[in-house]
């Protein structure tokens, strides 16, 4: 099935070297840029992380130090890959919870300034999830009937995650809608604030804390008994998103107070 789009939108895949946001780095980057008319737009590069790749990474996605150590650093691409992304969705397969909060770490270390909060977000792992319970491979076998070969490299992942989501569109008629809207509500399971989910939107639209012992408690109550909590969080191992969205709430409610 055609997809329905009204602004482009950008499918990609990231291989790390790890799996913590906060501090892991991206070594390779693949995005599939589809246009309402569906013309397709790709690219794949790889990039030097300026760490070591632990070999157990190394082990999942075949990419050694040594292959990445000509290649560029984030930020010396930061802003082609940002041009590229500009006024898109994004779409991808566990990227709610991971490549989306990984990407824009990187953004931010590299003192890009890229905001995505009105873009829309399509997690096909999460349709997947709802709606078969299985992982990208199986995904790919059950919903376009081929076997994934070179899973775990950014390239083979990005597309089969494009082939997924309309297989699931084509399977899936009652269930879903070939709508962008619709398909990043359909994939999201919290109303994120920032891109970790350390903070999201109750029910009523306000800003709780989505973690520790403020869990389910209003930001703004927070901040006003226990100022050292803010102090924690910037101190802490949080994402410089999850700090910058803690900053912003807390200056907005300064200054509502004068």
């Amino acid at each position: 099935m055609k997809l329905n789009l009204k602004n482009p939108l950008v499918f990609f895949d990231l291989e790390t070297t790890g799996t913590n946001i906060n501090t892991d780095r991206i070594v390779e980057i693949c995005y599939l840029k589809v246009y309402p008319n569906a013309n397709e737009e790709s690219k794949t590069m790889r990039i030097n992380p300026e760490m070591h790749i632990p070999e157990a990474s190394s082990a999942v996605h075949g990419i050694y130090d040594a292959d990445v150590a000509d290649c560029p650093t984030f930020k010396e691409v930061a802003k082609s890959i940002a041009n590229d992304i500009e006024g898109a969705d994004i779409a991808g397969f566990n990227s709610n919870r991971f490549d989306v909060p990984v990407l824009v770490e990187e953004f931010l270390r590299a003192g890009i300034d890229i905001d995505l909060t009105k873009r829309k977000f399509i997690d096909v792992q999460v349709i997947y999830h709802k709606l078969e319970q299985r992982t990208l491979s199986a995904a790919y076998k059950f919903y376009c009937g081929k076997n994934l070969e070179d899973a775990h490299t950014a390239e083979a992942d990005t597309r089969a995650t494009y082939e997924v989501l309309k297989a699931q569109l084509d399977r899936y008629p009652e269930v879903l809608e070939n709508d962008i809207n619709f398909l990043s509500e359909y994939s999201t399971y919290s109303k994120n604030v920032d891109f970790a989910g350390r903070i999201v939107y109750d029910d009523n639209g306000v800003e709780v804390f989505n973690f520790g012992k403020y869990k389910g408690i209003p930001v703004s109550e927070v901040l006003k008994r226990d100022m050292g909590y803010y102090g924690w969080i910037m101190n802490g191992d949080f994402t410089l998103n999850t700090k910058n969205v803690l900053t912003k709430i807390r200056l907005r409610e300064s200054n509502l107070m004068k």
